[in-house]
C-alpha cells in the first residue's frame, strides 16, 4: 500500500467535494472493496444455516434454472 498526501477538490466556499487519488491507490482500494464484499457474502452465507453444496452441484442447479 502506498502512502500519499491527500489532494482534495474544493468548491467556491472551500468545502471538500472530491478526492484526487493516485491510480495505483485507486486500484488498491477497489481490490480491498471487492475482498470485503466477498468476506461479507461468505459471512452471510455461513450464518444463513443453509445446507452447503459443492461447486459442481451449484453449477448444475444454475444451469438447470436457465433451461
Amino acid at each position: 500500500m502506498s502512502v500519499t498526501k491527500e489532494q482534495f477538490v474544493v468548491d467556491e466556499s472551500g468545502n471538500r467535494t472530491a478526492v484526487l487519488l493516485d491510480v495505483e491507490r485507486y486500484f488498491e482500494l477497489l481490490e480491498a472493496q471487492e475482498e470485503l464484499e466477498s468476506i461479507r457474502a461468505y459471512d452471510e452465507a455461513k450464518s444463513s444455516g443453509d445446507e452447503a453444496i459443492s461447486f459442481s452441484q451449484a453449477i448444475k442447479e444454475i444451469e438447470g434454472a436457465r433451461e
